[in-house]
C-alpha cells in the first residue's frame, strides 16, 4: 500500500486494506499505526509504534508518543495516557519548522500532545487542569484543519462534562463541518459521535439519533472498531427500544477489539470505569 493510499486511510475517504504494511519509512509505519489503532488493532499498533517514540525526526517521535496515548484512551487508561502525552511535548517544542495538510508537522505535533493532555485531565475528571491545557492548545491546533476537528472534540467533551450541553453544541458542529469539508471519514464519524452526545444532553433525541445511526453504519463500514463500540453505546441509550440489540452488538465488537490489543490494553480497558468489558 502505498504512503499516499494509508494517508487517504488514516485521514481521507478510503478504506484500509485487511493486511497493512509494518516496514518503511517513519512516516509511513506511522501511518500504518494510526490506521491499525482505527480498526481497533492495537497490539499491531504498539509493535509499530514502539519503534518510532525514540525516532531521530522529533515530529515523528512526539506524533508517535500521542498515537499510542490516543490508543490508550480509547481504551479507557487516561492516566497512562497523560504520561505518553507529556512525553510527546518534548520532541514537538523542539522540532524545526514545517507544514502538513494534514498536520504531521511540528506545529500539530504540539497540538496533538496539548489536546491529547487536556482530553486525558477530562477523563480523570480534572476539569479545570483540562481547561487551562485546552486554552494552550487553541493556538496550535488553528494550524490545519484535524487538529482544529480535535479541538473542537475536547471543548465539547469538557462542555458536558462541566454540565452544560448547549455549550457542547457549537464546537461539535464545527468539528463535524470541518472534518466534513476535509473529506475524512473516520473523523467526520468522530465529529458525528461527539454532537450526538451533545444534543442528545440537550434534550434534542431526534437528530441526536440520525446522527449516530449514520455515525455506526459507516463505522461497520468501514471497519472502525475503535468507534464502532462507542456509536453502539450512545445508541444503546438514545434508542430504548433498541437498547438490547445494540449493548449486544457493542459487547461482540469490543471483545474482538480486545482480542486485538496487546495485554497493557486489555489491562487498561479491565481497569477503566469507561469500558464496559
Amino acid at each position: 500500500m502505498h504512503e499516499i493510499d494509508l494517508r487517504r486511510a488514516a485521514f481521507g475517504d478510503q478504506r484500509s486494506p485487511d493486511v497493512l504494511p509494518v516496514a518503511g519509512s517513519p512516516r509511513r509505519r506511522l501511518l500504518g499505526a494510526i490506521v491499525l489503532g482505527a480498526r481497533g488493532r492495537y497490539a499491531a499498533a504498539a509493535a509499530l509504534l514502539a519503534g518510532l517514540v525514540r525516532d531521530r525526526d522529533p515530529v515523528v517521535a512526539s506524533l508517535a508518543l500521542s498515537t499510542r496515548a490516543s490508543h490508550c484512551r480509547q481504551l479507557g487508561g487516561h492516566g497512562v495516557a497523560r504520561g505518553l502525552d507529556g512525553a510527546a511535548l518534548r520532541p514537538a517544542s523542539s522540532a524545526g519548522p514545517g507544514a502538513d495538510p494534514d498536520g504531521l508537522d511540528a506545529g500539530g505535533a504540539l497540538a496533538d500532545a496539548l489536546l491529547g493532555l487536556a482530553a486525558d485531565h477530562l477523563g480523570t475528571g480534572r476539569l479545570t487542569a483540562s481547561r487551562r491545557v485546552l486554552e494552550r492548545a487553541g493556538e496550535a491546533a488553528a494550524r490545519n484543519w484535524r487538529t482544529r476537528v480535535r479541538l473542537g472534540w475536547v471543548t465539547a467533551e469538557l462542555a458536558l462534562a462541566s454540565g452544560d450541553a448547549p455549550a457542547a453544541t457549537a464546537p461539535a458542529e464545527a468539528a463535524l463541518e470541518k472534518a466534513t469539508a476535509a473529506g475524512s471519514v473516520r473523523h467526520v464519524v468522530k465529529s458525528r459521535l461527539v454532537l450526538a452526545a451533545a444534543l442528545g444532553a440537550a434534550g434534542h433525541k431526534r437528530r441526536a439519533g440520525d446522527l449516530v445511526s449514520g455515525a455506526l453504519a459507516t463505522a461497520e463500514e468501514y471497519d472502525l472498531s475503535s468507534l464502532s463500540w462507542p456509536a453502539g453505546l450512545i445508541a444503546a441509550d438514545l434508542r430504548p427500544a433498541d437498547a438490547d440489540r445494540h449493548r449486544s452488538r457493542t459487547a461482540a465488537v469490543l471483545h474482538a477489539v480486545l482480542l486485538s490489543s496487546d495485554p497493557e490494553g486489555r489491562r487498561l480497558a479491565r481497569e477503566s470505569p469507561w469500558v464496559p468489558v
